[in-house]
């Protein structure tokens, strides 16, 4: 019997310790839960900001040399030097290429030994037609070429101009970018300025190419692309928020942001939206001012009221 009571003991004991555990266990939790709602969603805020937006479209223009130079053979024979090169810049007037006729290679000899003051060795030099690069070399020093073939071909150097490949759709707006900047992709950038449009529209892709002037003495290479940003719509001394802070419902039928009133919390407010960018929402209503604290993360998901924590100004 006494040991029986001594048992009853010792369980109700471990009971109570082990409700005891429990209790402040889930006091522990009811606190840590009242401390998290009293110190509100940790938060980033932004400030609305007043000038310009404006609406712009990416497009890519391609280098390119409009103008290219031939350099032929004139005679047939042997090329006896070629004094050119790829990459290599030549002027005009400047001797690339010696060419020993056929005639002269077999019969030179012969007649100069029965009249040396005839002087015939049957030489032709051939000299650059223009100023530019090398770009195509199709014979070297010992080849045998007809009267006519190509030996090289030169890109003009004043010819150098980007094609901007211009959607058909957008040339409206081309009227108000004349002028333009091309961004490389060095990181640098050349003031450019739109001229003409070639006559022809690619059938796949509807655009038309147009003819940028760039003044630079920059070597740029033929067919390397840059950036062109086309300007479609300007509003200026506007307000405008990043996009981040600009909320919406499922069809984006309603948008809003979260504002804060004091401290610690945020309030709901609806706005109208205009023009629009990669990175920036113009506000047109309500008027929002300078000083004023929206919510830029863990805006989210929040509701009307609610209590934030801002973990940066």
């Amino acid at each position: 019997m006494k040991n029986f009571i001594k048992s009853y003991y010792f369980i109700a004991l471990l009971a109570s310790l082990v409700s005891a555990c429990s209790s402040k266990n889930q006091a522990a939790t009811i606190t840590d839960e009242k401390k998290s709602d009293a110190a509100g969603t940790p938060v980033t805020i932004t400030h609305p900001q007043h000038g310009n937006i404006t609406d712009a479209v990416e497009l890519n223009a391609v280098s390119s040399f409009l103008l290219k130079t031939y350099v032929k053979a004139n005679a047939i024979g042997y090329l006896q030097l070629a004094n050119v090169e790829l990459g290599k810049f030549v002027t005009k007037g400047e001797e690339l290429f010696v060419i020993k006729t056929k005639e002269s290679q077999s019969l030179g000899n012969t007649i100069n030994s029965i009249d040396s003051s005839l002087h015939f060795n049957g030489i032709i030099h051939i000299k650059s037609p223009g100023t530019g690069y090398i770009t195509q070399l199709n014979y070297r020093s010992g080849d045998y070429v007809q009267d006519g073939e190509q030996l090289a071909t030169i890109t003009d150097t004043r010819s150098f101009v980007f094609l901007l490949d211009l959607p058909y759709e957008l040339k409206p707006y081309l009227n108000n970018n004349r002028s333009l900047q091309l961004k490389l992709p060095d990181g640098t950038y050349l003031n450019g300025t739109v001229d003409a449009a070639l006559p022809t529209v690619d059938a796949v892709s509807q655009t038309q190419s147009y003819i940028i002037h760039v003044n630079t003495n920059k070597q740029i290479p033929e067919n390397l692309i840059a950036k062109v940003s086309l300007a479609k719509q300007t509003k200026i001394n506007t307000t405008s928020l990043p996009k981040e802070a600009v909320l919406s419902n499922e069809v984006q039928s309603e948008f809003w942001i979260m504002k804060l009133i004091d401290s610690t919390t945020a309030i709901k407010v609806a706005v109208k939206k205009g023009l629009e960018t990669n990175s920036s929402v113009e506000i047109i209503s309500p008027t929002l001012q300078p000083s004023d604290k929206i919510l830029l993360t863990g805006n989210y998901g929040l509701p009307d009221t609610a209590k934030v924590t801002i973990i940066n100004n």
